[in-house]
Formats: C-alpha cells, sequence, structure tokens
C-alpha cells in the first residue's frame, strides 16, 4: 500500500514508526493520508469516486492494511473517519452476505439500541415494515444507502435501506455536542415498508466480521489518540521542557502499545479467518480505549491554552465522544468473564 505524505505530520509519523520492510513491521500508523477540501460528508463522496474506500476485505489475508487505512483517516479527522469506517464496514458485511453494494452509493451502518430504542422489523416476506428510532445514525443527512440492523421474528436482520424515501424522519436536535458534530450522527425515526433485507436471521452479530469490524474502530481510535500525538510533538519541539518531554515519552508508549496489540491482532485473525477472534479484539479495543483515556487526560496540560485554541481542543472533544463506543467497565466486564470462561 502506497504512502502518502501528509504535510506537517509527516515528520511525526517517521518518528513513530522506523522505515522497516513490511514482513517485520508491527505498526498500523505507516499509511498517511490527505483529505480532500469541503463538508465531511463531501470529502466522502470524493473519496468513494477516486477509489479510496476499496479496503482490503477483513480476514482474507492483509487485516492490517484495512486497519492501518482506518488509522491513517482517524488521525487527520475523525469525524470523517467515522463515515469512512461506517462505509467501509457496510462494503464488508455485504460482500460476507454474498452480495454487493449499490454502485456509487455512500453507506453507512445504523445498528444501536440505546436506552430502549432501535428498528423493528415487523410482517414477512413481501410485507416486511421497519419502524422505531434508531440513535446515532452517523451521516444521516448526506448518505445514499443505510444497513439497518432491526430486531425481527427469529432473530435480528439488516435492512439495505435507500435514504432518498420517505417515512425517514431526521432529527438534527438530537445531537447537541460539540463533538463529532461533523460527522452528522443525529437520531433517525423510521416508518416504512421495505423488502431488501441482507443475510439470514442473526447474520449481523453471528458472522465473524462482526467482531472484527469493531477492532476497525478501535483502530479509528488508535489513529484518533496518534494525531493528538502529532500535534503535541510539533508543539513541543518549539519550547521543550522536561515536564512535556516527559509526557510526550508517555503518550508515545501508550500508542506504540495499543498499535502493536492492534497489528498483531489483525494478524491473528487472517492466520484464523474462521474464527471470530472475540476475546483477542476486545482486549485490542480495551488497549485502544485505555490510550485514548490517557491522551484526554495528559494532552490539554502539555498543549496548554495556545495549541487548543489552534484546533487541539476539537481534536480532543472527537476523541473524547468517538471512543464512547467502548462501555467502558461494562465492555472490560465482559472481557473478563470471557477470560475466565477460557474463551477466545
Amino acid at each position: 500500500m502506497g504512502t502518502r505524505t501528509l504535510g506537517r505530520v509527516e515528520k511525526p509519523a517517521r518518528a513513530l514508526l522506523p522505515n522497516v520492510p513490511r514482513e517485520v513491521r508491527v505498526s498500523l500508523l505507516h499509511d498517511l493520508v490527505v483529505p480532500p477540501p469541503g463538508r465531511t460528508a463531501d470529502r466522502l463522496a470524493s473519496l468513494l469516486r477516486t477509489g479510496e474506500l476499496e479496503l482490503a476485505p477483513p480476514g482474507r489475508g492483509d487485516t492490517a492494511a484495512r486497519w492501518a487505512r482506518l488509522a491513517a483517516w482517524g488521525r487527520v479527522s475523525l469525524p470523517l473517519a467515522r463515515l469512512v469506517e461506517g462505509h467501509t464496514d457496510a462494503v464488508a458485511i455485504l460482500r460476507e452476505a454474498g452480495t454487493d453494494p449499490v454502485p456509487g452509493a455512500r453507506y453507512g451502518v445504523w445498528a444501536a439500541r440505546s436506552g430502549g430504542t432501535g428498528a423493528r422489523l415487523t410482517g414477512a416476506p413481501g410485507g416486511w415494515r421497519l419502524d422505531g428510532t434508531v440513535r446515532f445514525c452517523s451521516g444521516a443527512s448526506d448518505l445514499e444507502r443505510a444497513l439497518v440492523v432491526a430486531e425481527a421474528p427469529g432473530g435480528s436482520r439488516i435492512v439495505d435501506l435507500d435514504l432518498s424515501r420517505s417515512g425517514i424522519d431526521r432529527r438534527p436536535e438530537s445531537w447537541r455536542a460539540g463533538g463529532m458534530r461533523e460527522s452528522d450522527t443525529i437520531d433517525v425515526r423510521l416508518d416504512l415498508g421495505v423488502t431488501d433485507l441482507v443475510g439470514e436471521p442473526g447474520f449481523y452479530t453471528g458472522r465473524p466480521g462482526f467482531w472484527w469490524g469493531g477492532g476497525g474502530v478501535a483502530a479509528v481510535w488508535l489513529g484518533g489518540a496518534a494525531g493528538v500525538v502529532d500535534v503535541l510533538r510539533g508543539h513541543l519541539g518549539e519550547r521543550p521542557d522536561p515536564y512535556g518531554l516527559s509526557h510526550l515519552g508517555e503518550l508515545h508508549t501508550a500508542v506504540a502499545a495499543a498499535d502493536a496489540l492492534l497489528a498483531r491482532t489483525a494478524d491473528l485473525i487472517d492466520a484464523e479467518p474462521g474464527d471470530p477472534h472475540r476475546t483477542a479484539v476486545w482486549t485490542a479495543r480495551a488497549a485502544a480505549e485505555r490510550l485514548c483515556r490517557t491522551v484526554l487526560d495528559v494532552a490539554p496540560g502539555v498543549a496548554g491554552v495556545a495549541a487548543l485554541a489552534a484546533g487541539l481542543a476539537d481534536r480532543l472533544a472527537d476523541l473524547g465522544m468517538y471512543v464512547r463506543q467502548h462501555h467502558g467497565e461494562r465492555d472490560l466486564a465482559d472481557l473478563g468473564e470471557a477470560i475466565l470462561k477460557g474463551e477466545r
């Protein structure tokens, strides 16, 4: 995979990763990207047109390259990376189900079931009806299609939904936070008839790729954290002091540790693609989440007001919001239970 330069962050990127052959590389932070200009939604459309969103399929021998690309987008823009991850995950789900995405369409995956909300599918083949409120639908205003995961008789189903249809009520007032605002993540109310279902009941969570996709999200978190360290490195380069250098070393170490674990997990998936590797992926996600917590705690004190006001505060707000896809102690408790049971 080719390496692209990103102006001022090219130097910190090379500092994080020596120039070593791919066969001995243990990092995902080697791929640099330059986002196209414009709104986040327009950037996604441009990347789709130019083929930038054609990532290596997970579990097919180059999962590390896929996650490296996601980390690279997270490193430059977490809102854009959120849409990139959603589109590429949707494409992977469709292909795992033996079908292809609609050519040229920008996709998302809308699956949240927060606080008793979520989509429901009622009826029968030829007469399905999709209704309910789905929270946290990224790209809600500009995407063209979404894979909506809905409760249904016999198990959850995936609906490949054309977002130009009537019966889709977008609620922009539902997202009031500053973090991740550019990802256009809002609640959507659904009430319409549908026919385009993907996979059998239970397919969405029953496939190995469900867990691998969680690793892809963690790769975006890793990139977001590394992007903050890039900014701090540039800031400290002007006036280094022992306090700042100590924290830079701390953050560099945390990035490298989470990076290496994600890279190893990607290789494990490719070595045994018939296994979901749930515990391994959960562990890598926990390491990435811990990295982000460390960055969010340490970075503001190192940067100072000038760097925060110049844009770092927005990066930190995006990172703090996005990483809450990890459920903290609840996810760690699930991981601990799996470890006690000896689950892979």
